[in-house]
């Protein structure tokens, strides 16, 4: 199947999946079942990476990136996506690669020397901090009560957060707040750097969830109350957090797409391996009807996904918001991967729940894929307001009767 991928891209796409085969992957096979990689393996992983000049393909050569672009990014990311531990290999994890982005954009020279640098070659770590516990901003932001409030040249914050990732690890949390509690909150909140060993930061806990064994990756409840910052960590321009939060969350819901697509196309090839070698009723599995079916529209719907992706991202590098193609790429390629995933375990039998193979960690962990960056129902309501968007224009005009 061909995509309209640059030659670059390509080229960087398949020496990414060489890298993932024969270092990544290894190393993955050491962890299944057992916990999350190290931080020595992990920092192995990104030093081989280094050396054969993979290392951050998303950020330009200046910050230490390969200075690829958005495009370009999208099948390195899927290759990437292959293994749990690929991303983190390659610096192009969430939640710090949608975070360097962020800072890329809108940071100030003195934001980018303090908190992008160190992030891209990986000596710091970094949160969104923007969901609410359900009082407040779940999957309505309009409901964020999070303020932060001028006091001379120091900016104050007080709120309560959970659901963000890598919060009780990182350095540096990105904080939304509202900044102007008059204004309609797309147009009166703001972000903000908050150091995390800043006083009144309070990790309250690491919230259990689904998956997670192989990355290690945390979601936390985080409490701010009274925290003091200099006016200098206001990120971007003030009342605009909503609108720089969309350029960061907009690209990298389809980044996410692609990751998760290569954890997908893996699954595949395990399953496929899997039902050419297993016999059962006198011929492999592979060779039954119901099992090549499932294969097929496994196939047909991961191009399906693919092509989407990269429908939108032609929109976004053309400057459009792109809001609609993208909510419905995330939507089409969450449920997708899912079910491909789903499938394959099935195909594999007990094999396929058993932790030798990578499939039952990718099960456990593509499940939030329907909730992270948006849940469906947010995003289809998003597509179905704008395919009602003529007819409810048309019920809000004066009928006019014509008579001959």
């Amino acid at each position: 199947m061909e995509y309209d991928d640059t030659q670059r891209a390509r080229e960087f796409a398949s020496r990414t999946r060489e890298f993932l085969e024969e270092e990544v992957i290894p190393v993955e096979r050491e962890v299944l079942g057992t916990g999350p990689a190290s931080k020595e393996q992990v920092e192995t992983l990104r030093e081989a990476a280094r050396e054969r000049g993979l290392y951050a393909p998303h950020l330009p050569e200046e910050y230490g990136g390969q200075g690829l672009s958005y495009r370009d990014m999208l099948p390195v990311f899927e290759a990437a996506g292959r293994s749990l531990l690929g991303p983190a290999a390659l610096r192009v994890d969430a939640p710090d690669e949608g975070n360097m982005h962020t800072l890329e954009l809108f940071g100030t020279d003195e934001q980018k020397e303090e908190w992008l640098e160190p992030l891209v070659a990986g000596e710091v770590r970094s949160g969104f901090s923007m969901t609410e516990p359900i009082q407040g901003g779940g999957s309505d932001p309009k409901m964020l009560e999070t303020e932060a409030e001028k006091e001379g040249d120091e900016w104050v914050l007080d709120g309560h957060k959970w659901w963000t990732t890598q919060g009780s690890e990182a350095d540096v949390l990105i904080v939304m707040a509202r900044t102007d509690p008059e204004a309609h909150p797309y147009a009166g909140c703001s972000l903000f750097l908050v150091p995390s060993d800043t006083e009144g930061v309070e990790v309250v806990r690491d919230i259990p969830h689904v998956g997670g064994e192989v990355t290690g990756m945390s979601h936390a409840e985080i409490r701010y109350d009274g925290v003091r910052i200099p006016e200098r960590n206001l990120l971007g321009e003030l009342n605009e957090g909503f609108s720089h939060a969309q350029q960061r969350l907009g690209p990298a819901r389809l980044t996410h797409c692609m990751r998760y697509s290569g954890m997908a196309e893996r699954a595949l090839d395990v399953a496929k391996a899997y039902v050419s070698e297993r016999e059962a009723f006198g011929e492999s599995l592979g060779e039954k009807q119901s099992v090549r079916f499932t294969i097929a529209e496994a196939e047909t719907n991961l191009h399906a996904a693919r092509t989407m992706v990269r429908h939108a991202a032609r929109e976004i590098d053309s400057g459009n918001e792109a809001r609609i193609p993208v909510s419905m790429a995330k939507v089409f390629a969450a449920n997708t991967v899912q079910d491909v995933i789903d499938d394959c375990l099935q195909l594999c039998g007990a094999n396929g729940i058993g932790k030798d193979l990578p499939i039952a960690d990718f099960y456990e962990n593509v499940r939030q894929f329907r909730l992270v960056d948006g849940a469906d129902e947010v995003h289809k309501r998003v597509i179905a307001r704008e395919a009602f968007s003529e007819i409810d224009e048309r019920e809000t005009e004066p009928i006019t009767r014509f008579e001959e």
